[in-house]
């Protein structure tokens, strides 16, 4: 929690502002009496502070983490020189040299040379060489030469999941954890195929039974030209028993986001499986 210091200094004559709260790393916010403000060069050192020109942020103090990145270190095990475990990473499991985990991540294995796990990405494995995990529960292989960008030319595997009970048409979510999809950076082209399977759980019609099943291929091309996507696809369905008309997946892109969308049928309890393997060029020009 920020330290409150307004009731402890007035304001100095000349200056509309003054501190209100210092941050757990330093950081100063000014209050005009009212609200909070962030202060220039000027107000930030009238009051013995010291001013970050390049961030732009005023600090009391500068935070050290090294005892920080200690404690988080404890159950994690690297092996190689020049990784990284930022604050906050736990459980992790590092062979190669100069990896990196952002922070804020937990039960990660990476192999081989200059990868990276995202911060705040969970149960990531990552091998090869720069290769880069943004998704969760990810498994990322880098192909890439020492001198080639962070994700240039790498394999990304993932599961989308979801439960439909009408014939709507819904995305399915990354790790079915709602809200959830799959990141596409700027300037990226993915190929992808999609190993869908649907089952029948439950649900009141009569037609068909628990036990129906869909299982089709979804595949294609989806590519970020400075934030804009688009995608062409085409599916094909392997094997039905049952009832399944009116069944489907289709994958698709929305925002900078992919996902597989879904559409069951009216009174039918469906389970979604979608094992989804991206093949990656991060091309670092604009397109």
């Amino acid at each position: 929690m920020p330290t409150k210091i307004t009731n402890l200094i007035p304001f100095i004559i000349g200056y509309d502002v003054k501190p209100n709260t210092i941050s757990v790393d330093g950081n100063v916010t000014f209050t005009d009496g009212t609200n909070d403000v962030r202060p220039n060069q000027l107000q930030c050192e009238a009051y013995g502070y010291t001013y970050n020109k390049n961030l732009g942020t005023c600090s009391a103090f500068t935070y050290n983490t090294s005892i920080d990145s200690n404690v988080a270190n404890i159950n994690n095990k690297t092996y190689g020189s020049g990784n990284s475990t930022q604050t906050g990473t736990n459980n992790t499991l590092i062979m190669g040299e100069d990896n990196t985990i952002r922070g804020l991540s937990r039960n990660s294995i990476v192999t081989g040379n200059k990868n990276e796990i995202a911060n705040g990405i969970n149960n990531a494995n990552v091998s090869g060489t720069s290769g880069e995990a943004t998704a969760e529960n990810s498994t990322v292989l880098g192909g890439n030469n020492s001198t080639d960008a962070l994700g240039k030319r790498q394999s990304i595997r993932v599961m989308f999941g979801k439960q439909t009970t009408s014939a709507a048409t819904v995305a399915s979510n990354l790790n079915n954890t709602a809200a959830s999809y799959f990141e596409i950076p700027d300037n990226t082209i993915l190929y992808f195929h999609a190993s869908v399977v649907a089952v029948r759980v439950g649900g009141t019609s009569a037609s068909g039974a628990p036990g129906d099943y869909l299982s089709l291929i979804e595949r294609g091309v989806a590519i970020n030209k400075s934030g804009v996507l688009s995608i062409q696809r085409e599916r094909d369905v392997i094997k039905s028993s049952g009832t399944t008309t009116g069944w489907v997946a289709s994958a698709a892109v929305s925002g900078t986001t992919f996902r597989v969308n879904v559409r069951g049928a009216n009174n039918m309890t469906l389970e979604w499986a979608c094992d989804v393997k991206f093949t990656q060029i991060k091309t670092g020009v604009t397109l």
